[in-house]
């Protein structure tokens, strides 16, 4: 076997209610516009699941209604590796413009740590769900 395994999923538990109609069409339009997240519609049962598929099938949010969702803080988070900074940029940007409009948006601004060999760009954003997500940029600099 050459492939190494991968992350393929992050599943949260949420209230019910986040999963009725208003709050699925909510949840589509920020990570939708966001990220260019869709909906996989033959999971999605109303007040029950809703699964979001990232950018190709086998990559996916998992949500699943409980009674006891998952109660986290903003630093609890996964994060995604963007290509470029552009990409970075362009993610930042719409999600600013949507903490502009929307109160339940959460951003915590661009960062740039300097590792010497790596500079690592990174920026987080909530919105609706137990987990943040921290959007990065490795860019590796030249050496030798």
């Amino acid at each position: 076997m050459t492939d190494k395994p991968r992350f393929n999923h992050v599943a949260m538990t949420v209230p019910a209610d986040l999963l009725d109609e208003a709050g699925r069409a909510a949840i589509l339009e920020f990570y939708g516009d966001v990220f260019g997240w869709q909906e996989m519609p033959t999971m999605t049962v109303d007040r029950q699941r809703l699964v979001l598929m990232a950018y190709e099938f086998g990559q996916f949010v998992f949500l699943e209604a409980d009674e006891h969702p998952m109660q986290t803080t903003f630093m609890d988070h996964y994060g995604m590796a963007v290509a470029d900074r552009q990409e970075l940029a362009g993610m930042l940007e719409r999600a600013r413009a949507w903490e502009g409009r929307d109160e339940r948006v959460l951003v915590k601004d661009n960062e740039v740590e300097d590792f010497g060999v790596l500079e690592l760009s990174s920026f987080y954003v909530n919105f609706l769900l137990p987990l943040t997500i921290e959007v990065q940029h490795f860019d590796w600099k030249q050496t030798g």
